[in-house]
């Protein structure tokens, strides 16, 4: 038995400022043939389950394509153009196939009509190309916004379950032992997805606590019913301006399309019957600044409004802004400047020199900070995480990065690359510890928190403004369905 797999990975806010092109792609990582397995292999991926969970079963893998690069605006036409015509060359090169593995995000947004839905878009062509028959079993992001073409592509779907996202190799394994039972013929899955009119805010995605907790909860009852294969709590990603855009339910039963409705619309009926709880709290950035000033330290203020993970600048200063003005407290802050980065390395380490830092991207995140700031170190921005994290990823790069401090207390990590905070390796690589601050700020809601969490003696969601705003009522949507809670009750 040979089982293909296929991965194209993006999470598109479509309220940024930052296209996403070819050449990010490029830069982050296209990958064909067996350069796919060399570098998921032994992983936390989804698509190390895929590797793992066929080489168990004996079946071969057949790796062709994987491309993805970290969440931005949305694709631009060429660039969705291009990872088509690149995904389906490989395909097309294949040779006879038993079954496919894929893994799309789900909230991949592209320019143009055809591409809005580009999850959509590529897998409803293959299923065109691989026929009725071929058992074609995905995984997906919750921060998907699912649509029915991506349902009736798929004989099986599955998301994560965990936010931050820790599971994501479990169920690349859940996926390959499907895909075996499948081809051993003990198995005939089928799907059904609901999609009830709710948009879940991001700020309440927490699936370990209420109210999300009770909804997995829910879920996970149903997979002791016979019959039941998986079920999936989609969340949606509301940084997209796309008439998917909310939440869903899948569930995957042996033969039975009915049982797999049902499960779904239960699980739909639970949401909206209790969606007033989905909405979100938002605390203000003075009063997460008293509040990180008022306790023990370090405290984490998580800056929802700047969000590197669901597609922000990764240079916003409000919250510093706000601590700079009350003074004194030593603060850790990560800002992406390549300018202020390569004047840093001109000053080189000692150095002095007074910078404009963060806030260039747009002007939705807060100014520049100008500062007078002395050069603590200079480095490579390569370092390796060997806990299972957010994303499933093993090594980032920050891309060369300058430390500086001010004699206030506020030290920044500047980074010639956007990077997602989901490591404490974007400080410990750097020679810094997070127990010589009060203030950590981590930009992103729930993906920091497996990391940040066990350092930190509190955790605070700030409610800022800009392209991740946690208040998705602050938004303009042209595309969304309508009604949609809670925009319309």
């Amino acid at each position: 038995m040979r089982v293909g797999i296929l991965s194209l990975i993006h999470e598109s806010n479509t309220f940024s400022h930052t296209p996403t092109t070819l050449d990010l792609f490029r830069r982050d990582g296209i990958l064909t043939g067996e350069a796919v397995a060399s570098h998921f292999r032994g992983g936390f991926h989804e698509i190390s389950g895929f590797l793992e969970g066929l080489d168990a079963a004996r079946i071969d893998a057949v790796p062709l394509f994987y491309a993805s690069t970290p969440p931005s605006g949305r694709i631009t036409r060429d660039t969705c153009d291009a990872l088509i015509e690149m995904m389906f060359g490989q395909l097309a090169g294949a040779g006879p196939l038993d079954g496919l593995l894929v893994a799309p995000h789900g909230a991949n947004a592209g320019e143009g009509a055809d591409y809005h839905d580009l999850d959509g878009y590529w897998l409803s062509r293959l299923r065109q190309e691989a026929g009725p028959d071929l058992p074609i079993i995905c995984t997906i992001d919750p921060h998907a916004n699912l649509s029915p073409r991506m349902i009736s592509a798929c004989d099986a779907t599955i998301a994560y379950r965990t936010n931050p996202h820790l599971d994501q190799k479990q169920r690349g394994l859940e996926a390959a032992s499907l895909m075996n039972r499948t081809l051993q013929g003990e198995i005939r899955p089928v799907q059904a997805a609901a999609f009830p009119a709710v948009a879940i805010g991001i700020e309440r995605q927490d699936t370990s606590s209420p109210p999300c907790l009770p909804l997995y909860e829910q879920a996970d009852a149903w997979l002791k019913e016979p019959g039941v294969l998986s079920d999936s709590v989609v969340l949606g990603f509301p940084y997209a301006d796309v008439p998917e855009m909310g939440s869903a339910f899948i569930a995957v039963t042996d033969g039975d399309p009915e049982l797999a409705q049902r499960i779904a619309d239960d699980l739909a009926g639970y949401l909206v019957a209790r969606r007033d709880r989905f909405v979100g709290e938002f605390v203000s950035i003075p009063d997460a600044v008293d509040a990180a000033l008022g306790c023990e330290g370090p405290v984490c203020l998580l800056d929802m409004g700047d969000n590197v993970g669901g597609g922000s600048a990764a240079d916003g200063t409000l919250i510093a802004h706000e601590l700079l003005a009350r003074g004194g407290a030593k603060t850790f802050l990560c800002l992406y400047d390549p300018e202020s980065v390569e004047q840093a390395v001109s000053a080189g380490i000692a150095g002095r020199l007074t910078l404009d830092m963060g806030g260039k991207t747009d002007d939705r995140h807060g100014p520049p900070i100008r500062a007078e700031v002395r050069v603590q170190g200079i480095h490579e921005g390569h370092f390796a995480e060997s806990a299972v994290r957010h994303g499933g990823r093993t090594s980032f790069n920050m891309g060369q990065t300058a430390v500086v401090s001010t004699d206030g207390g506020l030290t920044v990590s500047l980074t010639s690359l956007r990077t997602v905070p989901v490591s404490l390796g974007m400080m410990t690589s750097l020679g810094l510890a997070p127990a010589g601050f009060q203030v950590l700020i981590a930009k992103g809601v729930h993906a920091p928190t497996a990391a940040y969490a066990p350092v930190s003696k509190r955790l605070i969601r700030v409610d800022t403004p800009g392209a991740t705003t946690a208040d998705m009522r602050r938004f303009t949507y042209r595309y969304r369905r309508r009604p949609l809670y809670p925009f319309e009750e």
